[in-house]
């Protein structure tokens, strides 16, 4: 009778704010030896309340968090909207031959929603993007460093057998690769000589022949 359930308590939090598209976690717990009935979750409280969650039947917007739980009632509500902002309370029925009627009730939570920000999403992409690119960066001066170093050791080691080594030939009339060289300092250490025959002389039969030239620089 009468001094049933007079140890019996609920506790529900006061507030709780949640992100729009998250799981809104509504926790409730009970100790104590109630009456028969069950425990339900009321959006609103007098006559324009909504039912989100029956202990006896099962609910589309709030799950138990833990099943079969004679003290923990805790509901998860997934997907939270903007339109699920409002108090909620965790309330303990007496079960009678007509109705239930109220036994024990929470203060309420009054639950809040913000809404999910665009700039967060692209402030997180644009990290994303900037850590992508510094990946690739580092990549490609890897790979510059490693051809530089394959090319230098295939200098050293030398060509394979049967190739020619390039040597460069300067040339004094120029060329696409070796431009002409033009400068006065380089043009006084170049002398120019013509080689002409010098006019043949009479020699006996028996002698022995020589031929001479003589060098005339050209004047600069």
């Amino acid at each position: 009778g009468a001094q049933a359930g007079q140890d019996f308590k609920l506790w529900q939090p006061e507030k709780m704010s949640v992100t729009a598209g998250e799981t809104l976690t509504l926790a409730c717990t009970v100790s104590g030896t109630g009456p028969l009935g069950p425990v339900k979750w009321l959006k609103g409280w007098g006559s324009s309340n909504e039912t989100i969650y029956d202990q006896r039947h099962s609910s589309p917007r709030g799950t138990r968090a833990v099943n079969e739980s004679n003290e923990d009632f805790t509901i998860l509500i997934r997907d939270v909207r903007p339109e699920d902002a409002g108090t909620y309370y965790c309330v303990k029925f007496r079960k009678l031959d007509v109705n239930d009627e109220v036994f024990r009730h929470g203060g309420g939570t009054v639950v809040s929603v913000v809404e999910s920000s665009p700039f967060l999403s692209m402030e997180v992409a644009a990290a994303v993007l900037c850590f992508l690119l510094l990946i690739f960066i580092l990549a490609f001066c890897m790979y510059c460093r490693k051809q530089r170093g394959e090319g230098q050791s295939q200098r050293v080691a030398g060509v394979p057998a049967g190739s020619c080594l390039p040597i460069p030939v300067l040339c004094c009339a120029g060329s696409p690769r070796t431009p002409r060289l033009q400068s006065s300092e380089v043009d006084k250490d170049i002398h120019y000589a013509d080689l002409q025959p010098l006019p043949a002389a009479r020699q006996d039969p028996g002698a022995e022949r020589s031929e001479y030239a003589s060098i005339r620089g050209a004047a600069k």
